[in-house]
This record gives C-alpha cells, structure tokens and sequence, in this order.
C-alpha cells in the first residue's frame, strides 16, 4: 500500500455489524508512501494508522 497526504484511507469492517471507516491520510511517516500514516478520520479523531488488508487508499485525484 503507497499513499500521499490528502488521499483518503478507507477501512472497511470486518465483522457484520463493523462500520466502514473512512479518513483523510495527513502525515506520510515513509518517503516511499508505504504505512504507517496520521489519519484524521470523518469523526474527528486523529490517529496513527498501521492499515491491514481490509483496508484501501482513494488518491486524492479520485484515480484508483
């Protein structure tokens, strides 16, 4: 996974009833863009993301 600051890191549940989670990646900590990244998420919370496999980065031009 590579990412830049200002893509969007979505997370998706991995149990029935998990939400999907979605924030903007605003801290890159790897030159080449691979985890872990500063994540504020839509609730407004800012954590440090390590993201697992159900896990996917939406660039920030909405290219895949």
């Amino acid at each position: 996974m590579r990412a830049k600051v200002g893509d969007q890191l979505i997370m998706e549940g991995t149990h029935v009833d998990d939400h999907r989670r979605v924030g903007r990646i605003e801290e890159v900590r790897h030159p080449d863009g691979t985890p872990p990244y500063l994540v504020r998420w839509v609730d407004g919370e800012q954590t440090l993301c390590f993201p697992g496999p159900d896990a996917h980065v939406q660039p920030r031009d909405g290219s895949r």
